[in-house]
């Protein structure tokens, strides 16, 4: 199975989209992550959900999670209030991986390697690389639960 076969349709957000808007839009669509574009519209980065939590959840309650039990739940409450007035730039890692693109002719292994290899729960896939174009458009997103459930024998 390739790539063009299993890419769906999927939301995106640019670099320079709100924050809280483009959480909210995980949230209620329940994605894996974000597909981030630029300008013209070619995937640059994915933002999974976990990347909104290291950006929220305060880097010390990170290093030492036990931490976290004297949090208070008044203040967990507030944890996405960090999300005001910040773009989704501000949201992605300073040394992002590997960039999880596949083109429309890579196959199932290829994908789940690269997903594997990215820690992504997503890929965006774009036409074939075979052009000109060294950004080929993107036509759809595969996630880790869709490729599973093709990889996956029937029970």
């Amino acid at each position: 199975m390739l790539a063009h076969e299993l890419a769906k349709e999927f939301p995106i957000v640019g670099l320079d989209s709100d924050a809280a808007d483009a959480t909210r839009l995980l949230v209620e669509r329940r994605l894996p992550g974000l597909i981030v574009v630029d300008a013209d519209q070619h995937p640059v980065a994915v933002l999974p959900g976990s990347q909104i939590l290291r950006f929220v959840v305060p880097r010390y309650v990170q290093d030492d999670p036990n931490l976290a039990h004297v949090y208070g739940e008044r203040h967990a409450d507030q944890l996405c209030a960090k999300l005001a007035g910040r773009q989704v730039k501000d949201l992605l890692p300073d040394d992002p991986r590997q960039l999880p693109v596949v083109d429309a002719d890579a196959t199932a292994i290829e994908i789940a390697a690269l997903m594997a290899g990215a820690h992504s729960p997503l890929v965006a896939v774009v036409e074939s690389k075979g052009g000109k174009n060294k950004n080929p458009p993107m036509i759809g997103a595969i996630t880790v639960a869709d490729l599973l459930d093709k990889l996956l024998p029937p029970s």
